[in-house]
Formats: structure tokens, sequence, C-alpha cells
């Protein structure tokens, strides 16, 4: 569910300062396409921009150990965002916008960089696989290239402050389609998105800096969302997970937290082979185990839910989370908190790995 941050992060632009940021998302989005059920997705073309919508974003989180045993994590993503509903006339005049960050997770600590760009120009997009063409998606180095038109194998490659990142990604398992088909409903009023991951992916590379190089290897996970109207009008911020589980099996949740206390809950449990099942609200239940502080700048500081209780009632399983840092803080453009959770199970022992996202919280 990582549409909410990626349009938080590119709408901020269109907000003028006396703007809710929020309220941007709240709104009616006039002449542009909506997200309706029965898509029939294509692969590769889906892989591609849908200019008739509003928002899109490729976002790739990895769980990976260096030869040590130490966790590390890493984020790529990369946001694209129509000003209107108008045809691209390209150039300095496009009406799309490029974001990108990027972020590292390791025993010193977290970093990350924040990235803009004009379509139109060459400084960023993803390019249009014609027949023999391949798929590569960029904002300046930040640049994910693969051998073919389909996104795997491929290669990872970008910079964070003096660290550079190269990694070799590897997938041939079947695409997850969240919701209903792909149809992802994110609250009862009808607020929707187009919502496909991979979760099944190997990665594997290096991490430089000067003379050290730091190799890694672990696990990726990929999510495509697309939209063009983000938030219900109720909804202040979410709560998102995606995990690696130890045995095989991979889960998506989220929750958008509503103003009422209510919240819209929704799920997909992916077994061994890559089956689906969707988890609704019902079967799902998240629960905040502890607050703690973090500062997010020099003179500010925020409460976040740094560990969490899962229960999927249906499956009897439950799990505990825990950030692997508590310092994973995004203070970008819109700030946010994403970062390397660890996994463990009923009896303490460690069950697995993830990425836990939190947004909106004052």
């Amino acid at each position: 569910m990582r549409y909410p941050v990626a349009i938080l992060l590119v709408l901020l632009s269109l907000a003028s300062a006396a703007q809710n940021d929020y309220q941007v998302l709240r709104g009616e989005v006039q002449g542009f396409a909506r997200v309706t059920p029965g898509k029939q997705f294509e692969f590769p073309r889906d892989h591609m921009t849908h200019p008739k919508f509003r928002i899109e974003w490729w976002y790739i989180t990895a769980n990976m150990q260096d030869d040590s045993g130490n966790p590390w994590g890493l984020q790529w993503t990369l946001f694209r965002n129509a000003l209107d509903s108008k045809v691209d006339s390209g150039g300095w005049q496009s009406n799309q916008l490029w974001m990108a960050h990027a972020a590292i997770s390791s025993p010193e600590g977290h970093r990350f960089e924040q990235r803009f760009a004009r379509g139109g120009i060459g400084q960023a997009g993803v390019n249009d696989t014609s027949p023999g063409g391949n798929f590569s998606a960029w904002l300046d180095d930040l640049q994910w290239r693969s051998d073919g038109p389909g996104l795997f194998p491929s290669n990872l490659s970008f910079s964070v402050a003096d660290r550079q990142v190269d990694m070799r990604l590897e997938s041939s398992a079947p695409w997850v389609l969240h919701g209903d088909r792909g149809y992802s409903q994110k609250s009862v009023q009808g607020q929707a998105s187009y919502y496909y991951s991979q979760p099944n992916i190997e990665i594997s590379g290096t991490i430089r800096t000067g003379n050290k190089t730091v190799t890694l290897l672990g696990s990726a996970w990929l999510d495509r969302e697309w939209s063009s109207q983000p938030l219900a009008p109720n909804q202040p911020g979410w709560d998102w997970f995606a995990l690696h589980l130890d045995d095989g099996n991979k889960l998506m949740l989220y929750r958008l937290r509503e103003n009422d206390g209510e919240q819209w809950l929704s799920g997909s449990w992916i077994n061994e082979d890559g089956a689906k099942q969707h988890l609704g609200r019902d079967e799902i239940e998240l629960i905040p185990r502890h607050t703690r502080e973090i500062k997010i700048d020099q003179k500010q500081a925020i409460e976040l839910p740094l560990e969490w209780i899962i229960k999927l009632p249906g499956l009897n399983r439950q799990w505990r989370l825990k950030a692997l840092y508590d310092q994973q803080w995004m203070a970008t453009r819109f700030a946010y908190w994403e970062g390397v959770v660890l996994v463990v199970d009923a009896n303490g022992e460690s069950a697995g790995t993830g990425y836990m996202e939190l947004t909106g919280y004052d």
C-alpha cells in the first residue's frame, strides 16, 4: 500500500503554504482517469507509465546481510506526478514531475537522498519498452535498468552521500495482484489504486565507500501502484508492512487510520509458490505495542509506534515486529518513517525481516 507516501511527496509542489498537505490528497481530482474494478493487467506494458492517471511509483525495498551477518536495508523509489490532465507537451513545458528517494540502513545508521526533476528533458523517466527494448527507470544517477522489456534480471545503482550502491536483481516468480485482482480499495467511499508487487526478488551486490567495499545478499520487494485520487477525507495517515518470513511466506499489510478511530485494513498472504490470499479488514489485527520518541531534526521530536503485534486469526498466525533502528526517519520534503523491521514469533524466535512505513503522525 505504498501509494500515500508517493502521493504526499510529489503533490507538495502543488500545495500552497496555507494549505494542509494532506487536504491536497483528499481533494477531488478532475480530468484524470479513475481506478475501477476489473482491469486486465498487461505485462510488460503495465511496468511503464500510465499518463491518464495522476500519480504512480516504482518502489523497491531490500532486506540484506553482509558477510558478518549484520542486517542492512535498501530503499529506492521513483515517483511520477502529473500537474494537470492535459497531454504532455514534452520538453521544459512538460506537465510531469519526477522525484526519487534512496536510503541505506546499515550498522552505521540510516542515510537517505532526495532528488527532483522535470519530465520531458531526459533527466528522469521510465522508458517505453518497444519491441526489443529494455526497461529502464531513472532520475539522474539513481537508475534501475533491466536486461530486457521485463523488470528482471536487472541492475540497480544509486548513490547515498559518499556511498555507491550496485545491485543485481533476479526473479522469475509470478506477479502478485493485491486486493481484487489488482484493484486495491482504500476506503468505504471508494478511493482505490491499481496495485501489484513482486515480493520474491533475489538481490546481491556491493556498497562502496572510498576504498571499502561491503558485499550484500538478501531479498527485495517491488511495489507498483498508480491512482488519481489517493485518500478519503477522514484519513490522516497510514501504516504499511511488507515482510519476508523465514518459512518462505510473504506478507503485505496496511491500515489507513480514520479520524473517528476506525481503520481501513487490507493485506495479502503470499505462499512459497507465489499464490496470494487476500486478507480483508476483519482478518487482520494490527496492534501498536510500544511508542518511542525519535528526533526528526535538531529541534523537534515525534512519537511513533516502532513495535507492533500482528495477528492473522484465520491463519492462526501471530508475530511481534520491532524497528531495527529507531532512527530510520526520511527527512525529505514531506517527512515520514520507513525502514527495516525484525520479525519475532510467539516464542521470541527470529521469524523474518521486512520494511515498515509510518505517516501522518503529529
